[in-house]
């Protein structure tokens, strides 16, 4: 794993405490931290070290390396800071998925993995501050198996009816504006909202590209409101230690868990009404065909992350999954 030096890591530390301690803060100033050689250096680093093919201009890291690293930096140093920096177009490319469908990826040019990732991670301390604990998704510190045992863990616990959603073509339809005002909402810094507006039209006129080193901290924070709305639903629904409500997201993937009691019956709808209206505000919709309501305890079961979740009988007796 690569370690943050310390002087950035301390910056890193502090923006986070600061937006942490205060939830309305609005950054400013912090143009100067992505311009750093410090955190063009680390930025190189996480770009190399995550390693992918070259973008439309073909520069190679053999290439940039023969240069000189540090005199490649500082052009990009220069471009940041004169406000010259334009991002190239991205090189996209077509993954095979199962069902003969295909997951568009859109690559950009080790220039611009640079100076996303330079941003990601003087930004990024910003946001994580606001995220939920039910997100995991490509945040620090977070893996999918522990997201899996959080979904397992409910499940065991009588979570047994399950809406296992799917976001209708998420990464192409989140809107520019509306993420914009979300960032808006934490960052006043002109030349980071420039900046990441030029990274935003590089994909078109909406969706996120996936395959860039900031576009999946932009689509956590994205959907941090539907997240933020099933937590509440938790807590209201709470009886002493006992949830009736859990869920899991890993980027687009989606996974929410309610009591199979009878009692409880009547919150399914409710949680699903609720997540719609959030995705309306979003203007993301839910794939209908895909959607399940699913029901553990009838023999059913769903996916996440790659597991199968089914109902099992231990040898000892005990109901798991």
């Amino acid at each position: 794993m690569t370690k943050i030096p310390i002087k950035l890591q301390d910056l890193r530390r502090k923006i986070y405490t600061k937006a942490k301690t205060e939830p309305e803060w609005r950054f400013w100033g912090i143009y100067v931290h992505v311009c750093k050689i410090e955190t063009l250096e680390e930025a190189y680093k996480l770009t190399k070290k995550s390693n992918g093919a070259p973008g439309i201009d073909e520069v190679t890291f053999e290439s940039i390396e023969a240069m000189g690293v540090r005199k490649y930096l500082q052009r990009i140093r220069h471009e940041l800071i004169t406000k010259t920096y334009n991002p190239n177009r991205n090189r996209r490319k077509e993954i095979p998925k199962s069902g003969g469908k295909f997951r568009k990826l859109n690559i950009p040019c080790i220039r611009d993995r640079i100076v996303q990732s330079a941003l990601k991670l003087i930004i990024e301390p910003i946001f994580e501050s606001d995220f939920q604990d039910g997100s995991y998704g490509y945040r620090p510190k977070r893996k999918a198996h522990e997201a899996v045992n959080r979904v397992a863990k409910a499940a065991i616990k009588g979570k047994t009816k399950c809406i296992d959603v799917d976001l209708k073509s998420y990464f192409d339809n989140v809107r520019h504006h509306i993420l914009m005002e979300k960032i808006a909402r934490r960052i006043n810094d002109k030349e980071i909202m420039h900046l990441i507006k030029l990274i935003l039209k590089v994909g078109g006129k909406r969706g996120i590209a996936q395959g860039s080193p900031i576009s999946p901290l932009l689509s956590n924070i994205y959907l941090n409101e539907v997240d933020k709305m099933l937590e509440k639903a938790k807590e209201v629904t709470r009886e002493g230690k006992y949830q009736r409500v859990e869920y899991a997201r890993w980027a687009d993937d989606i996974v929410i868990l309610i009591s199979g009691h009878q009692k409880w019956e009547w919150l399914e709808k409710l949680v699903y009404k609720r997540l719609q209206e959030e995705l309306v505000k979003l203007e993301v919709s839910v794939n209908e065909e895909k959607t399940k309501a699913i029901n553990l305890k009838k023999g059913e079961t769903f996916n996440f992350l790659g597991f199968d979740f089914r109902e099992r009988i231990t040898k000892q007796g005990k109901w798991s999954v």
